[in-house]
């Protein structure tokens, strides 16, 4: 391999000059004789233009809150809008619950009207010598579905205590009261 490779530069005639100011000391000492002579007049300026700045943004929200009258009418209109929704989804609901009211009703007097119905039929049967047997199975049935469904009869409960307990007759028990002795104790 070579190691004989020469790199040259090509200069294109566009070198560029060296500041001859490098250093920014010429350029603070230009900027602290400047403050030196004007640095008040440049506070009150500035001081000026920020109290101007606020004084025309005030003048601006002034002028945005009397713009915003319209603003609130078109917010009061929305509102308006708003609650005649709500009341017509008020009114539909409304209009729900009465239809199955009246339905629920329908259905109620509609078993009212079975039973009634029933019981009209057992009664002829009974004036015309017939067995009930039939009717009584019925009931038997609603019994054993009752009973299958969890419910126990309340023939079966045992009472707790005997029907002639009473409590404030003193019958039995190791916590009972007795009144003191009479007298002069013993001990005095």
């Amino acid at each position: 391999m070579d190691d004989d490779v020469e790199i040259l530069d090509v200069d294109d005639g566009n070198s560029q000059v060296p500041l001859k100011n490098q250093d920014l000391s010429q350029l603070s000492f230009t900027v602290g004789e400047f403050l030196s002579l004007y640095g008040w007049y440049l506070l009150a300026v500035t001081v000026t233009v920020l109290l101007l700045i606020q004084h025309l943004r005030k003048r601006r929200t002034g002028q945005s809150r009397q713009d915003s009258v319209p603003h609130s009418l078109q917010d009061a209109s929305l509102v308006t809008k708003r609650q005649e929704a709500m009341e017509a989804a008020r009114l539909r609901m409304q209009k729900e619950l009465d239809a199955k009211a009246v339905a629920f009703k329908e259905k109620q007097r509609e078993q009212e009207e079975e039973k009634r119905r029933q019981k009209i039929e057992e009664w002829e049967s009974m004036k015309q010598g017939k067995s009930s047997k039939g009717h009584k199975l019925s009931g038997n049935t609603e019994e054993a579905s009752a009973a299958a469904a969890g419910l126990k009869p309340k023939m079966d409960k045992k009472p707790l205590r005997s029907s002639d307990y009473n409590p404030l007759m003193g019958q039995g028990g190791s916590c009972s009261w007795r009144p003191g002795r009479r007298g002069p104790s013993a001990g005095g």
